[in-house]
């Protein structure tokens, strides 16, 4: 066993990070107009340069911007892309709280033409020594939570070529950021983990949509945003279940969409939470591909900043290769520690002694 040169990496993250008190303050000033966009831009930058530095001295062989720009993991995204609009809706319910009431709504063609995002990842290549990672959200996320009820039936009355104009605007963004210097990009997903819930598919149901259907939809439209991605460029995607303010919306194993998630997409690598019984066993990764594809295992929480075992942990990774070589593991949390501005109930110090654990059980369990 050794430690990888190329991403995913042994010990690797999410992507989002906590954000430090002098961004939010920043940010709550902005809003307020008591600062303009280039004085909030010179903090974002700021402390973009520290958070970078700090993944470096703790060993990762990766850093992202901790999605410092950013007020929530996905709608920041979207909005950027032709086609879509940030609507009022009802909140997004989580398990004790809700999030601020936005959703998106599909009223034109959906296409990728640039994106703010091109920049925010061109300022942390400038300023990374090891590997930068890039973020964005999965184009399966685009329609799950709101599903039909989001895409004009006017812009699309036929719902496959929504779906086809997805994969070829994500195909777009994909190269965008390959000619930007992106060699390590996460697609984040909520769809393919959502899905396997009960509960999520009847209220896939309820909005119009067959869940039974929809994860052979996923894997097609995922594999059409891959189709013409350099060879030399890292794909992977994390799954999540929820990450707000250290709760979730789903609970379930993998085996819904195990075949179609990772025997069918032509992914370079799998983030996938363990980090609760809500995650299921490991059965469902016997459907995982031998060869050069890397499973992530997130098996340490973002949710609370209790350290866990370092021997738990080890134990879990063993229990894992009786469906997955090691060869082909890596470790992570199980998400990022802040999918919104507003962040998960850790401390920051909490949150970079998990991430300096992961690094260190990385050369105890694959060596140097």
């Amino acid at each position: 066993m050794s430690q990888r040169k190329s991403p995913p990496f042994r010990a690797d993250h999410v992507g989002s990070l906590l954000r430090p008190a002098v961004l939010k303050d920043a940010r709550a000033k902005f809003s307020s107009g008591a600062i303009d966009a280039a004085a909030l831009k010179k903090v974002e930058d700021e402390e973009i340069i520290k958070v970078v530095k700090k993944q470096e001295e703790i060993g990762l062989q990766l850093a992202t911007d901790g999605e410092f720009r950013r007020s929530w993991w996905h709608f920041d995204f979207f909005r950027g892309l032709q086609g879509v609009d940030l609507v009022e809706a009802p909140p997004i319910k989580f398990h004790g709280v809700v999030t601020k009431s936005e959703a998106i709504k599909i009223n034109r063609k959906v296409d990728f033409a640039g994106h703010a995002h091109l920049e925010h990842f061109k300022f942390l290549k400038d300023n990374c020594a090891v590997t930068p990672k890039m973020t964005i959200p999965a184009p399966s996320t685009f329609h799950f939570r709101q599903g039909r009820a989001m895409v004009s039936t006017e812009a699309y009355p036929d719902l496959d070529v929504f779906f086809d104009d997805v994969g070829r605007t994500w195909q777009k963004a994909i190269r965008a950021f390959y000619d930007a210097g992106c060699r390590y990009l996460q697609l984040d997903d909520t769809a393919w983990a959502m899905i396997c819930d009960p509960k999520e598919r009847e209220g896939s149901k309820a909005r119009g949509d067959n869940p039974d259907a929809l994860p052979e939809i996923y894997a097609r439209i995922t594999n059409q945003a891959l189709a013409d991605k350099p060879a030399d460029m890292a794909v992977t995607m994390h799954s999540c279940r929820g990450n707000f303010r250290s709760t979730w919306i789903a609970q379930g194993g993998y085996e819904f969409v195990a075949e179609q998630l990772l025997g069918n997409t032509n992914l370079d690598g799998y983030f996938l939470e363990y980090d609760s019984d809500r995650a299921g066993g490991f059965e469902p990764l016997r459907h995982f591909p031998k060869g050069n594809k890397q499973l992530v295992l997130g098996l340490v929480t973002s949710k609370s900043g209790t350290l866990e075992s370092k021997d738990d942990i080890k134990r879990r990774i063993d229990q894992a290769t009786k469906y997955v070589a090691l060869d082909q593991l890596c470790l992570s949390p199980q998400c990022g520690f802040s999918s919104t501005e507003e962040g998960n109930v850790l401390a920051e110090d909490e949150q970079w002694a998990k991430l300096r654990m992961i690094v260190e059980l990385s050369k105890e369990v694959w060596g140097q």
